[in-house]
């Protein structure tokens, strides 16, 4: 069975109760699909990046046939801003928006999904098919600068590292998977920090070698992720160095490539 959120923000947690821990969030216009219900809860797979969890049922609305195919067929573009207020044309409700949200049939400042007509600022959107340039993807990362640190977090009031990241890459319309540990799998490698461009993931161990860390290069000497809050530090061949004394925070792994 296919659902959607028509909330800003949904937690979805590791088991189905609200103490459990949050793993990801799922945004405005989301699809997914039901695997199982328990209680007041439903196990979701989304469509985007295919993650699994638990969400509160009453949090996301069931979907016919029809009319998941026509959001799964609608064009789409994203909000490129922290956040971003939709207005809906017929009653004039207002929904906040978080950046990376996706946003079906886009046209000249409206949006329209399952019938119903959205007024949005267009200077926050990112038209569909913008290249993934540079300059442009540097000065929108900017926009989310000290967004604090919230594990599982994917909007601008609360962001993890590769949720950092996807939300990125997604204004772009590249869809990469959920977890570094799943990202790193992606792209090609960069096999010299001094050859890194703006846009390159930066990838950390932890002691038994396993990715826990995901950045994105501004440059060959800077880094932007979400460590406490959103920042930028420098980057050197060992790892991120602290801006308070120096000392290396997380021990570089690997540079990837994705936006070629």
């Amino acid at each position: 069975m296919k659902a959607i959120t028509l909330n800003s923000v949904v937690p979805m947690r590791t088991s189905p109760h609200e103490q459990a821990e949050m793993c990801t969030q799922v945004l405005f216009a989301e699809t997914m699909t039901i695997l199982k219900e328990e209680g007041a809860w439903a196990k979701i797979k989304l469509d985007a990046d295919g993650y699994e969890g638990w969400v509160d049922r009453k949090m996301i609305s069931t979907l016919s046939d029809e009319a998941f195919k026509d959001i799964k067929n609608a064009p789409k573009c994203a909000v490129a801003f922290p956040v971003s207020l939709a207005m809906s044309a017929e009653n004039q409700t207002t929904l906040l928006l978080s950046g990376g949200t996706k946003l079906p049939n886009y046209k000249n400042g409206t949006f329209e999904l399952l019938g119903v007509k959205f007024n949005i600022d267009p200077s926050t959107v990112m038209p569909e098919g913008s290249k993934f340039d540079c300059t442009k993807v540097t000065n929108i990362a900017r926009f989310f600068l000290n967004t604090p640190y919230l594990w599982g977090g994917r909007n601008a009031l609360g962001i993890d590292c590769s949720g950092f990241v996807q939300m990125i890459y997604g204004i772009f319309g590249i869809q990469l998977p959920r977890d570094a540990s799943q990202q790193v799998n992606h792209g090609r490698v960069v096999d010299f920090l001094t050859e890194a461009i703006a846009g390159d993931l930066a990838f950390f161990e932890n002691a038994d070698k396993k990715i826990i860390h995901v950045g994105m290069m501004l440059d060959n000497e800077n880094i932007m992720h979400a460590s406490g809050r959103v920042k930028i530090n420098k980057i050197d061949a060992q790892g991120i160095v602290s801006e308070i004394d120096g000392s290396h925070t997380h021990r570089l792994r690997i540079i990837k490539r994705i936006h070629e």
